[in-house]
């Protein structure tokens, strides 16, 4: 569903710049600015807000409150224009958020070059199939996808796969190659992916790194936020010595790791952690 379905209206614009502004309270701040003459508030099933949305003569503009509380001003302001309540599932305006994000970036972004190896899906699924086999229906986070190989390869096998990457080009190549779904799909930091995601049951992080002494802290904190959000993962890398150090990462938050060589490549995902909780 469109975020504009949702509402029941011909247009709307939410008013937050980006995907990762979602948490910004500033924002809401944007839209009150509006002098409006409807309003609509939309709940979830808790009956909690989710969006506000206000309409003037530019038309309808919205505010999500999926990662942020709904100010005193903004509940004042719909209650003030006498405005109507809506209802859908959070994580139908969830979906439909991403996938207005993931529009806009489409449309604003130009995709890098493609790079990727033609037979690099068909080795990750087979790979996926040795350390999980049939985990159809299961969601996964995607960590770090990048243009989408490895989002790719788990909804091959029947896996719904959450991607998330910072790199605007990356993520405008998969979409546009069709391995990236938009409403899967969201442009955010992933060393805070735990202020946007709930808990899953499996993760996954293909090609982290390169990892040198300059950016560990950066990578640590990456596999920290994503073995924070799930009870498996599989994390691979280019070299032994890469997942030595994501092995003492994973063992030093408390979880069963092993690591092991994977030859289907001779670089790409060369050498797997695969990590669950005890």
């Amino acid at each position: 569903m469109k975020v504009a379905d949702i509402l029941e209206v011909e247009k709307c614009r939410l008013v937050e710049p980006s995907f990762a502004d979602l948490t910004a309270d500033s924002c809401t701040v944007l839209l009150l600015r509006i002098a409006p003459d409807e309003a609509r508030l939309l709940v979830d099933e808790q009956e909690e807000p989710i969006a506000l949305a206000l309409h003037d003569d530019e038309g309808w503009h919205a505010a999500s409150f999926l990662f942020r509380e709904p100010t005193l001003a903004a509940i004042e302001c719909f209650e003030a224009v006498g405005g109507d309540i809506y209802q859908e599932s959070r994580e139908a305006w969830f979906s439909a958020v991403r996938e207005y994000y993931s529009a806009e970036l489409l449309a604003t972004t130009l995709p890098a070059l493609e790079d990727l190896r033609p037979d690099r899906e068909e080795k990750i699924r087979d790979l996926l199939d040795e350390v999980w086999g049939d985990r159809a229906g299961t969601p996964c986070l995607d960590c770090c996808c990048g243009s989408g190989v490895g989002t790719a390869a788990l909804r091959a096998g029947g896996v719904r796969a959450l991607a998330y990457d910072n790199d605007p080009a990356l993520l405008a190549l998969g979409l546009s190659k069709g391995r990236l779904v938009p409403s899967d799909t969201m442009c955010i930091d992933a060393q805070k992916a735990s202020r946007y995601v709930a808990p899953v049951p499996l993760g996954a992080a293909f090609m982290v790194g390169e990892i040198y002494s300059y950016n560990t802290a950066l990578w640590r904190s990456i596999v920290a936020n994503l073995l924070a959000l799930t009870d498996e993962a599989l994390i691979t890398v280019g070299t032994e010595g890469e997942a030595v150090r994501v092995q003492e990462w994973c063992t030093g938050q408390g979880r069963k790791t092993e690591i092991f060589e994977n030859r289907r490549d001779p670089l790409y995902d060369r050498w797997c952690c695969v990590t669950q909780r005890e």
